[in-house]
């Protein structure tokens, strides 16, 4: 049998990885749990709150998942520096 190389690159959980995660996890739960926002009120310029809510998700959702790319990137920008001295 061959023997397959070891890759040192392998899976390490962080807290910032964690971090990261959790903010993703964030609007996909509270997307999910519709009995929290099935109502018609209260309604915001007319538009009902089950409307205007999904679409207030959508900077907030953009907002963290940037924070988690932020958080991934710099731990992968520090392993590096690490790894080159």
């Amino acid at each position: 049998m061959t023997e397959q190389p070891s890759d040192s690159r392998a899976p390490v959980i962080t807290a910032s990885r964690v971090v990261a995660g959790v903010l993703l996890v964030i609007p996909f739960v509270a997307l999910l749990w519709v009995n929290s926002y099935t109502r018609l009120t209260p309604s915001f310029i007319g538009i009902p709150f089950f409307y205007w809510y999904q679409m207030a998700w959508v900077p907030v959702t953009a907002a963290l998942t940037y924070g988690a790319y932020v958080l991934v990137r710099r731990e992968e920008q520090a392993r590096k520096g690490g790894a080159a001295k």
